[in-house]
């Protein structure tokens, strides 16, 4: 054994003994990560979004499309995953999922309602359609029913300005919606499972 090296650990103890007040040694403090909550299929799921897509330029955006489109949500544990394989940090992971509100870090309800935020729709009474929605499923933009069944999310522009205000039900444009033809929507929409 050379000088000043120990070979086990109660060596080690020994050796920090003697040294007394002096030790070099200092404690590191160590932060212990929680254990991901993903399960196998999302975590399976979101490195083959990841294999297919990363060779493109700027793949990240790609990358957090792709996993909201097969899990319907980007999971907070997606984040260290999607960092690592990317080599990126994880703030620059989560920098862009919450600078773009498209992406959602829970999973939305069974019919997602986009309302229209945009001037043109504004000007024809969007903002009345909001405050209805709001009251009528008693929840604000980004949530979802309690019963699961209906998110509602704010876009800003949906590309119907002529006739606004506009609401798009899933993947389905509607125009012209007054509050009475949101409730019928609502309505229709949970009545399908």
């Amino acid at each position: 054994m050379r000088a000043g090296r120990c070979s086990t650990i109660e060596g080690f103890h020994e050796r920090v003994r003697q040294m007394g007040k002096r030790s070099p040694l200092r404690a590191i403090a160590v932060t212990v990560e929680r254990a991901s909550s993903l399960t196998a299929a999302e975590r399976g799921a979101i490195l083959a979004a990841v294999a297919d897509l990363k060779t493109l330029d700027g793949p990240l955006i790609p990358i957090l499309h792709r996993i909201q489109e097969t899990l319907g949500f980007v999971p907070p544990d997606a984040v260290p995953l999607v960092a690592s394989e990317l080599n990126l940090s994880r703030a620059e992971v989560h920098g862009v999922l919450t600078f773009y509100h498209y992406f959602r870090s829970k999973p939305a309800g069974r019919h997602v309602f986009h309302l229209c935020r945009a001037e043109a729709c504004q000007s024809v009474g969007a903002a009345a359609l909001e405050a209805h929605a709001r009251k009528t499923l008693g929840i604000a933009f980004h949530e979802t029913t309690a019963d699961g069944a209906v998110s509602l999310e704010p876009v800003y522009c949906l590309g119907n300005c002529a006739l606004g205000p506009s609401v798009m039900v899933d993947h389905r444009l509607e125009g012209r919606v007054s509050p009475r033809r949101f409730d019928e929507l609502v309505a229709a929409a949970r009545s399908v499972a």
